[in-house]
């Protein structure tokens, strides 16, 4: 954590004498991070760190997860997944409970790897359950472009891609300012952050380093203490102003905007990606004919506050007894990005 810029973003952060300040990290790594590194033991006691809607596994509502039953249940689908969304609690069971009534569940790394077992198994439909932000979308979209160019019919996605900018517009007023997740404004550029500022939302982009996530807290509240929304790019040896164009086409060409549901935040307009109609070959909703299904999360689980800000794990009476790793009641606990996992494991008490 040595270097020069590292000390001085200290020294900003220990002599600040501003106003009450909340900082929301969006990003569930840089959660992790905060807290492996110790951050929060370096912010002067006026300086608040609240863990908002980063993490795309804990975003995803129990609606989704019911869907995924349903195709590995019903349907009869091979269901490809990241690790992380099999134990999400569902209305009824999570993926994993699915799997003990006999459901066909493959954890795959990449999308590419579904669109590789398909291709392997002809005799099966397989399904990737496509989660994420602006970083893994591209990534879903390239899987779909290789099935359409090898002709693969027997692949699809069951989609709940989410975009951020409509997240940080619903977050309005949760948090002073956002420290934005680097590797999402790679694939966007700047742009979409900076045109928040007219809408008096603050915040900075930041790597994942300790000396880089110092520095960007150290620029936000220097900015905080001039009384005006602003942005800054604190990670310029990764975000560019236009980002990742390839990418952006890529997913412009096979996705649109929709409504999505996010945990926590319920419906937020325009904040969720589809594939296109010409792509609805691809699209297991329509391929399986599911029906509207309404998830019912577990009431005496306090996820969705926790990613809204209104609270830390820690106050959720569930967290550590009722809902821990092990044996996890919502998807903040599940997630290796989840902001209940990071208090957990390092520590719900650290100040």
């Amino acid at each position: 954590m040595g270097g020069q810029g590292a000390e001085k973003a200290r020294e900003i952060l220990a002599s600040y004498d501003g106003p009450p300040a909340r900082i929301m990290e969006v990003c569930g790594t840089h959660t992790h991070e905060i807290f492996r590194y110790g951050i929060r033991k370096m912010l002067p006691e006026q300086v608040t760190l609240i863990s908002g809607p980063g993490c795309p596994v804990c975003v995803t509502p129990v609606d989704f997860i019911d869907e995924a039953v349903m195709l590995a249940l019903d349907r009869h689908a091979t269901v490809c997944t990241f690790g992380d969304l099999i134990r999400v609690p569902g209305s009824q069971m999570s993926l994993a409970g699915a799997r003990q009534k006999g459901a066909r569940l493959r954890v795959v790394y990449a999308p590419a790897d579904a669109v590789k077992y398909a291709r392997e198994h002809p005799e099966e439909q397989v399904v990737f359950l496509s989660v994420g932000f602006e970083t893994t979308t591209p990534s879903a979209c390239l899987a779909v472009d290789t099935a359409v160019r090898e002709g693969l019919e027997n692949f699809s996605l069951l989609t709940a891609n989410k975009t951020m900018p409509a997240a940080y517009q619903a977050l309005k007023g949760s948090a002073d300012a956002f420290l934005y997740p680097g590797h999402v404004n790679a694939i966007t550029g700047t742009g979409t952050c900076e045109a928040l500022v007219s809408q008096g939302i603050s915040g900075v982009v930041a790597g994942f380093t300790a000396k880089e996530i110092l520095t960007a807290l150290a620029v936000i509240l220097a900015k905080l203490k001039e009384g005006k929304p602003f942005f800054v790019n604190c990670y310029p040896r990764v975000v560019t102003a236009e980002g990742s164009r390839e990418a952006q086409e890529l997913v412009n060409r096979l996705m649109e905007p929709c409504d999505s549901q996010w945990r926590g935040l319920g419906e937020i307009p325009g904040s969720g990606m589809k594939l296109r109609e010409a792509y609805r070959d691809f699209d297991a909703r329509i391929k399986f004919s599911l029906p509207k299904i309404e998830g019912r999360a577990n009431p005496a689980c306090r996820c969705g506050d926790v990613l809204q800000g209104k609270c830390s794990p820690a106050d959720c009476r569930m967290f550590g007894t009722g809902c821990t790793p092990q044996h996890p009641v919502g998807a903040c606990m599940v997630s290796n990005e989840g902001a209940c996992s990071a208090y957990y494991q390092y520590g719900g008490n650290e100040s």
